[in-house]
């Protein structure tokens, strides 16, 4: 039986403990070291433990549901009963979600909301999507508890899994790093569509209206469709000035708060550390400024490199202003 965004945000303490004490959901403890960089405090997050975990193979992006993974799906049934919380059903749009905690944590209690019925990690969100995402973020604040959502696209945005899912990570300040950014940017249209120039990467924002959290579902669907529409436009535009840009779909990465909503287009999905000569993969959480390493020789090799060079290495040059002549003339 459906449930409520609320009912779901409110059994994630208990649920979580009981899947961890079973063995089903693997916790791997980590230490946050703060490292200054292109006027954000990034957060590197030290998980040595995740050199164990079973190193997954790039997975086949399909285009369309018919054309499934031969691999197992993890996000399919039958579900793991501790990593089952619920499911959602967006009754306007007819579609339906399944929410899990992710097998391999962490950060406690990080949450996917996955799309019942096999789709791609190559789609875009849709509206329902972003309701249902937004809808759980804005659960989460009622209930005295901040998240953040984000969404890794395409095979070049450091997705691990080819079946479409939304992750949900709780936050305990009033990050994440870039969010800080966007917040403190002054702009003159709080409509429209800015950039964080102070990134060195193409990067896409739009600011949301601070009564949306508490709108209903057609001013959520509107608001939010919009302006990922408009974001998804100019990633679209970014990826075109680019005559070296890899064939196919572009990739691009989602970072989605109560406030912002981000997109940035992608051309690689890991960069090689020139101190170490080994690949760092790079997700949405390096460019929401959380990034993930897994030893002190990696770590010691990201601040030597410098995270928005990293970023910029996997991401885009910014050619907003060419883009934003094109649209005047």
């Amino acid at each position: 039986m459906p449930q409520t965004p609320a009912e779901i945000i409110v059994k994630l303490p208990e649920a979580f403990e009981k899947a961890r004490e079973s063995g089903d959901l693997l916790f791997f403890p980590s230490t946050v070291h703060k490292h200054r960089d292109s006027d954000v405090e990034f957060e590197i997050r030290l998980c040595p433990a995740l050199q164990k975990k079973p190193a997954l193979p790039t997975p086949h992006f399909e285009t369309a549901a018919a054309l499934q993974p031969q691999k197992p799906d993890p996000f399919a049934p039958p579900y793991v009963p501790n990593l089952y919380l619920g499911e959602l059903r967006d009754d306007e749009a007819g579609a339906e979600y399944v929410i899990l905690f992710n097998k391999y944590s962490v950060v406690p209690r990080h949450i996917l909301l996955v799309t019942k019925e096999y789709q791609s990690q190559t789609s875009p969100l849709l509206p329902q999507d972003l309701v249902q995402v937004y809808s759980l973020l804005a659960a989460a604040q009622r209930s005295g508890k901040r998240f953040f959502a984000f969404y890794n696209c395409g095979d070049l945005s450091g997705a691990s899994q080819p079946h479409k899912h939304v992750q949900l990570i709780p936050l305990e300040d009033d990050g994440p790093p870039v969010e800080r950014l966007a917040r403190a940017t002054k702009i003159d249209y709080p409509d429209r569509p800015f950039t964080l120039n102070a990134l060195p990467y193409a990067n896409h924002v739009r600011r949301l209206p601070a009564h949306l959290p508490s709108q209903g579902y057609e001013e959520l669907e509107r608001t939010l469709a919009d302006a990922f529409l408009a974001l998804l436009d100019l990633v679209v535009a970014t990826v075109r000035h680019d005559p070296t840009y890899p064939t196919g779909t572009p990739s691009y990465n989602v970072v989605l708060t109560l406030e912002h909503l981000h997109l940035i287009p992608r051309r690689r999905e890991n960069h090689t550390l020139a101190a170490t000569g080994e690949p760092l993969s790079v997700n949405a959480l390096g460019f929401a400024g959380m990034l993930l390493v897994k030893s002190e020789r990696e770590l010691d090799a990201v601040k030597e490199e410098g995270l928005g060079a990293i970023l910029r290495a996997v991401g885009l040059e910014s050619v907003q202003e060419e883009i934003e002549n094109e649209q005047r003339s």
